[in-house]
């Protein structure tokens, strides 16, 4: 049984949360850490899974984020275009379960969330609702995207070419707790702030990505910690997640169809990014916005110009701990 639940800011846009209730059965990376860019030097971290999925007949759209919903090893994947599902199903192992296409318009965006007890999906959809920038009530204008901590604390990056360039923290039960917003290339200024992802040391990051930097902050008071602006002199960053191990920022950018590897810092340090290792997708693949499993270590990657996503899997020489 489902329930569909649409959250706006006041009047605003609208961020789609689909709860399905159901019953299931069964050290710091580098040391001291030299932050410097090596292209030269790169290890192989992770190969194309080519059997995912079993069919990919079902991409009808152009897919634009991925999901991973690590608990029950499903992947929601959500596509554009008229008169096709927007939101597909598929297990970890690639097969597909369902699709839906009644509660979504223009999705960009999405995060899924698991307990024992509840599933849910949350979609940033650009094509519903009112535009604007104010605060009370809360309205958006092109979120792109957002994260949601286990304690249901809700980061959300606004301002996808629209009229917001902001990151905000909210409550669980959507009270602002924070809120850096305004158009800008100095420090807590954004130029289409496009994903956001946070640590497991408690810092959120954002890829910022019109002025080619991923930006930091605390996540508890919301401080600016720093950026890195020196890995992407080419493009900016479109997506940012971490491995589940911690230890690599996984990094797309869109225009050059590459995925990086970056070293996380230690705690207490940003420094200046350093690239590990790389994929350079074939031209025009366009990967917009990533997702990695929790539980193996694959990523997933929502190509908007392929129009499909493709699974990454990670070399058990790397991370021994994933199995696969």
């Amino acid at each position: 049984m489902a329930r569909i639940w649409l959250c706006a800011g006041g009047a605003g846009f609208f961020l789609a949360l689909l709860v399905l209730h159901s019953h299931f059965s069964g050290s710091p990376v580098l040391r001291e850490f030299v932050f410097q860019i090596s292209w030269r030097t790169e290890e192989i971290l992770y190969r194309l899974d080519v059997n995912w999925p079993k069919h990919s007949e079902y991409f009808t759209g152009a897919t634009f984020c991925t999901a991973v919903d690590t608990l029950n090893g499903l992947v929601y994947i959500a596509q554009r275009g008229d008169n096709i599902p927007k939101v597909l199903v598929f297990t970890e192992d690639g097969y597909f379960l369902r699709a839906w296409n009644s509660t979504v318009d223009t999705p960009h965006g999405m995060f899924a969330t698991s307990s024992l007890d509840e599933q849910a999906i949350w979609i940033t959809d650009v094509g519903s609702g009112k535009k604007g920038t104010g605060l009370n009530p809360l309205q958006f204008d092109n979120p792109a995207e957002l994260y949601i901590e286990s304690t249901g604390d809700i980061y959300i990056v606004d301002g996808d070419g629209g009229l917001n360039n902001r990151l905000i923290k909210l409550s669980q039960d959507f009270m602002m707790l924070w809120l850096h917003g305004e158009n800008g290339t100095g420090p807590a200024k954004f130029n289409i702030p496009h994903s956001v992802t946070v640590d497991s040391s408690g810092r959120v990051w954002v890829a910022d990505r019109g002025n080619k930097r991923i930006q930091v902050f605390d996540k508890d008071t919301g401080v600016w910690l720093g950026a890195w602006n020196n890995c992407f002199t080419e493009e900016g960053p479109s997506s940012v997640r971490f491995t589940p191990d911690g230890k690599y920022l996984v990094v797309a950018q869109l225009n050059l169809s590459r995925l990086l590897f970056v070293a996380a810092p230690p705690v207490g340090s940003i420094g200046y990014c350093s690239v590990i290792s790389s994929i350079q997708l074939a031209d025009q693949v366009l990967p917009h916005l990533l997702d990695v499993s929790g539980k193996t270590g694959a990523i997933y990657v929502a190509e908007i110009g392929a129009k499909q996503v493709q699974k990454y899997v990670p070399l058990k020489s790397y991370f021994p701990s994933f199995h696969l």
